[in-house]
């Protein structure tokens, strides 16, 4: 059985005391499933997986069940850093490497629809959830901006893509001026947004489209077979077709998952609002990410505060003080905020890979799977959840490319995952680091 993180570190059907929940579009609670119930598809988990997926096969007119333990975007999709990065979560290189040019470039061009697809649901939709453009990569030594000049020039001219501009320490200070950094990439292409918004707007959105989204519904236990039956402490959901979006909150449900997909912690701050001071931060509504061994990431909100997130803990219980763990990272990169009020601090959870790459699977003729975006979910599990439907209508190709990228077990597998924690993210780490 896989370790369940549903109860670990949150209470039963709240959302986390983040700025993100503070200043949520909230919707009204939706009911829990009570008695047996049919749908042509069942869906676990209402992240941006799970209500991407409920919304495009409830528009293509079937009947869809969502079932979540707490609340819409409970999970990483209402806790993360609210960045909508190009491409995938391997860059273009590590993917070359790995599955070939022409297979990198079909993977390219899916994290651009992903991107697009993003950015035309917010707006058909009209969801308020502060879209900005620009997401910056910035290097701390000369080796590490070399390198993201290099990987700027790379997609420019491998991929033609022009939403690049090439920072040198002066374009770099004038946008973030962290002494810590000296030059990196700009990606105007790529773009910002609140997260916990994004979530509940696709929620509504789904909802309007026919999809019928239970709360509060936690899944005991799936029987596979020519239907497949979902069971709740109250009631029960048998269905044509499942998909699974739990990411790192899969629990027990399905072993071949867990054994691919593993969930670690991460954490955010947002300070008091800075007001003319944020320009000390950034001098540009831009998000940023850095080359740091553990990536430290950061917006200004709508109110001028910065949302930092950063720092990390080996364990599934989040650390008893995340201000303090926020903190250390934060005043490294910007010394001048070392007194600064930090009105909120939370954690989540979110699901990696040994490759970086997402985990799409198909666990049977009548069961799908996709998770493990590692850090790079607002755009990819968006466009997981449509490949998914469009799967479930027999329109696999983009399903079946995502699905072909290898997909190796940690080691030990579901099974040892908590003992081996320490272990095995100290060796996915190095990895990292060594680009392998």
């Amino acid at each position: 059985m896989g370790l369940n993180l549903l109860h670990s570190n949150d209470r039963y059907g709240l959302y986390p005391d983040s700025w993100y929940a503070a200043t949520a579009n909230r919707l009204a609670p939706f009911g829990s499933l009570n008695g047996d119930v049919r749908a042509d598809v069942c869906i676990v988990g209402a992240g941006y997986t799970g209500l991407s997926a409920a919304l495009h096969l409830a528009e293509a007119g079937l009947s869809v069940v969502l079932l979540e333990a707490h609340r819409v975007g409970f999970g990483a999709s209402g806790r993360n850093g609210g960045q909508l990065g190009s491409g995938q979560r391997l860059d273009q290189q590590g993917l070359e490497a790995l599955m070939g040019d022409p297979e990198a470039a079909k993977l390219w061009q899916l994290g651009e629809d992903a991107k697009a697809l993003v950015k035309g649901l917010i707006q058909r939709h009209d969801i308020k959830c502060d879209l900005k453009p620009g997401v910056a990569w910035t290097g701390s030594s000369a080796a590490e901006v070399t390198h993201l000049q290099d990987y700027g020039h790379h997609l420019q001219e491998r991929y033609g893509y022009g939403d690049l501009d090439i920072l040198d320490q002066q374009a770099c200070q004038q946008m973030c001026p962290s002494p810590d950094y000296h030059g990196g990439i700009l990606d105007r292409g790529a773009a910002h947004l609140h997260p916990l918004n994004y979530a509940l707007g696709l929620a509504q959105a789904a909802h309007a489209a026919g999809a019928r989204i239970c709360e509060q519904s936690e899944v005991l236990d799936i029987e596979p077979g020519a239907q497949v039956k979902i069971r709740t402490k109250q009631g029960s959901v048998t269905a044509d077709h499942l998909i699974l979006a739990c990411n790192g909150y899969l629990g027990g449900l399905n072993s071949q998952v867990a054994a691919r997909v593993m969930p670690i912690n991460n954490f955010i701050a947002a300070t008091e609002p800075l007001g003319d001071d944020a320009a000390r931060v950034l001098a540009q509504d831009v998000a940023v990410a850095d080359s740091k061994f553990v990536v430290n990431y950061f917006r200004l909100s709508a109110d001028k505060r910065l949302l930092f997130g950063g720092g990390e803990s080996y364990g599934y219980k989040f650390p008893a003080n995340i201000e303090a763990v926020v903190r250390k990272p934060m005043t490294q990169i910007f010394p001048h905020l070392r007194d600064v009020k930090i009105d909120y601090a939370w954690g989540g959870t979110l699901g990696i890979t040994m490759k970086r790459m997402p985990y799409l699977a198909r666990l049977s003729p009548k069961i799908l799977s996709a998770s493990g975006y590692s850090g790079h979910g607002v755009g990819t599990a968006t466009h997981a959840g449509q490949l998914m439907a469009l799967a479930i209508q027999g329109q696999a190709e983009g399903f079946d490319t995502m699905a072909q990228v290898p997909a190796p077990a940690f080691p030990g597998g579901a099974s040892l995952r908590s003992p081996l924690l320490v272990l095995a993210m100290t060796w996915y780490a190095l990895r990292d680091r060594l680009g392998v």
